[in-house]
């Protein structure tokens, strides 16, 4: 079981979403974590982004928008974190 399950919805938010990644990498990853992408269909390149650059994200692709709330009980349902955090793919961790 991990400590922290991080979990971040994503929509058309590429370039937000690979900041987000970034900062988790290098502020949070030291812990016993694992990091959810919920992608709703995106039509950007975040899919690309995440496969090619974070290879340990655990991505999951839905074929269409199914919202907010559905996208982060999908993560939910397959974490295994002791906690979970739901961020938004705006956030910046410090």
């Amino acid at each position: 079981m991990k400590v922290l399950s991080i979990i971040i919805v994503n929509w058309n938010a590429g370039h937000l979403l690979k900041d987000c990644l970034e900062s988790i990498c290098r502020n949070i990853l030291k812990t016993d974590c694992e990091i959810f992408v919920v992608d709703n269909a995106s039509t950007d390149d975040s899919l690309e982004v995440v496969r090619k650059e974070f290879p340990q994200v655990k991505l999951l692709e839905n074929k269409s928008n199914l919202g907010f709330a559905k996208a982060n009980n999908q993560a939910i349902g397959k974490s295994s974190g002791r906690y979970i955090l739901l961020l938004n793919p705006d956030t910046i961790v410090q």
